[in-house]
């Protein structure tokens, strides 16, 4: 079954003295300002698509590993993923840095490094950002 995921964004004026708000509706769980300086400068208390699709991109891919993991026999304890995506006023979205350290009893760092590496290329957000430069540190504690 397939589902559909809604945010949407109110807008209030030009970009640069402009601001706006995103709204996560389909899980009613947040509201967050948005602003151009929020994206292209300091994020003062205030979020940015970046953000947010930093946000995506490190549960999904976090999802993904953990399931073939645990289709290898070797579920996760526990992993931590963060992603960092870099926008660069005029040019966009330049790279995404994953990095996951995860607890993986049974494992070595290079059967980790691997199943991070297909976790990376069947994530379905990192799918959609085939775009862009996504690179990968993995570390298994």
């Amino acid at each position: 079954m397939a589902t559909t995921r809604t945010a949407t964004t109110e807008w209030k004026g030009a970009l640069f003295d402009g601001s706006g708000t995103v709204s996560l509706d389909s899980s009613g769980v947040a509201t967050f300002e948005v602003s151009w300086p929020s994206r292209a400068e300091a994020a003062n208390g205030k979020t940015s698509p970046e953000e947010l699709i930093a946000a995506a991109h490190s549960s999904c891919f976090s999802m993904a590993l953990s399931n073939g993991l645990a289709g290898a026999g070797t579920p996760p304890e526990s992993l931590r993923t963060s992603a960092d995506v870099t926008f660069q006023p005029g040019e966009g979205i330049t790279g995404i840095v994953l990095t996951v350290k995860g607890h993986v009893p049974g494992l070595t760092a290079e059967q980790f490094q691997e199943a991070a590496e297909k976790a990376k290329a069947g994530c379905p957000v990192s799918k959609a950002l085939t775009g862009t430069t996504i690179t990968l540190k993995a570390e298994l504690l």
